[in-house]
């Protein structure tokens, strides 16, 4: 884990909260994410969901709302820096082109992986 409280690690999860794979369990092991909690700030992580309770792959249109919910929390603190991993592109098989769209209005302290980056061109 980074020493730095204000370096937030943003990563695909599901909503029963098993961080067992992926950046998850990165999150997990080395950013303070809760087992059990699939969405929000834990930690030095924030959790944002692509899968559902029983660990299926959400839809694009219901992991919307979630990364919105994200860039309001990112809009409203500042002073955190955000490095958010290609969510949903991983174990939850969303291609970048169809995620990276949902970042389009995140503020300047959030910092997309270089695959949604490149998505984004």
């Amino acid at each position: 884990m980074t020493a730095d409280p204000n370096i937030i690690f943003v990563f695909g999860s599901n909503l029963a909260g098993v961080h067992g794979a992926g950046a998850a369990r990165e999150a997990a092991v080395r950013w303070g994410a809760v087992l059990g909690k699939g969405l929000g700030l834990h930690g030095r992580s924030y959790a944002i969901p692509t899968k559902d309770e029983r660990i299926q792959t959400m839809p694009v249109r219901e992991i919307a709302p979630y990364v919105a919910e994200f860039i309001s929390f990112a809009r409203a603190n500042p002073q955190m820096s955000f490095l958010v991993t290609a969510i949903g592109c991983g174990l939850a098989g969303h291609k970048p082109e169809d995620i990276a769209p949902l970042f389009a209005g995140a503020t300047e302290n959030v910092f997309l992986s270089e695959k949604l980056v490149a998505a984004l061109r």
